[in-house]
């Protein structure tokens, strides 16, 4: 939270701020309400523009209410200008369609038609005709009460299935003694991780156990089960052990 707030302080006025709105990409580290509420006060003081990704609404706390808080905060409390990138890709399985939606929130009606002229050019520019099957599910999804609430059991039942794959990892990587201290996978939220491991573990874990992870140790997961999470809790205390002492633990302070 220093660097985040020693970033802001010096930005300068007018700056637009990429912010995502829940289950941050690739930490999964969120900020707490109170410190949302320190984020926009120094982001409205000093004229910085928030640009918020919202591309995991509802895989945070399983409520898309919930997860859009930092949002509603910023546009309704702060009363500040803001735009929000929404995507229905991942919390309705819509992957391939790549389907979301834009806002820009004005202040006035004249800028709000200046904003659109401007989208409009773009998206013709850069798109023109985009692939209509997915938008016309998230539409008839939103649109039909019934189907919504489906969607919301949907998004708690997998909020809950990640949830447990994180308390799963964490459980077995401290009984299998692996070296190291594993609470930040459980304090962490949303679909990724940051494991910590140095890259000679994740290149280990790549060659040996076919486990594979970015090059940072960032894991999805979403890609754990009841199925294979004991064979990669296991796979990582073997290489972390075996490594020792030259590797002593994960390097989760240099990673975060």
């Amino acid at each position: 939270m220093d660097a985040y707030r020693s970033m802001l302080l010096t930005a300068q006025p007018h700056s637009i701020v990429v912010l995502h709105a829940c289950a941050h990409n690739p930490t999964g580290c969120d900020p707490t309400r109170e410190q949302w509420a320190e984020i926009g006060r120094i982001m409205k003081e000093r004229q910085l523009f928030p640009l918020f990704d919202a591309a995991y609404l509802g895989f945070n706390s399983g409520s898309v209410d919930e997860d859009a808080y930092a949002i509603r905060l910023f546009v309704n409390e702060l009363e500040m200008e803001a735009a929000v990138a929404v995507s229905f890709a991942k919390n309705m399985g819509l992957y391939g369609e790549r389907v979301g939606c834009t806002f820009l929130v004005t202040k006035t009606a004249e800028i709000a038609g200046n904003c659109e002229s401007v989208m409009e050019r773009l998206q013709r520019s850069e798109v023109s005709n985009p692939p209509a099957f997915g938008a016309k599910i998230a539409s008839l999804i939103l649109d039909d009460d019934k189907l919504t609430e489906m969607w919301y059991a949907d998004l708690r039942t997998m909020c809950s299935r990640i949830r447990q794959m994180r308390e799963a990892l964490y459980r077995l990587l401290v009984e299998n003694g692996a070296p190291g201290e594993w609470s930040h996978v459980v304090n962490q939220s949303g679909m990724f991780s940051f494991l910590g491991l140095p890259y000679d573990i994740v290149i280990k874990l790549r060659e040996r156990y076919h486990i594979y992870m970015a090059d940072n140790s960032r894991i999805s997961l979403a890609g754990l089960n009841t199925s294979n999470v004991e064979y990669v809790a296991k796979a990582i205390t073997e290489s972390l052990q075996a490594s020792e002492p030259a590797t002593k633990g994960p390097a989760v302070t240099a990673m975060l």
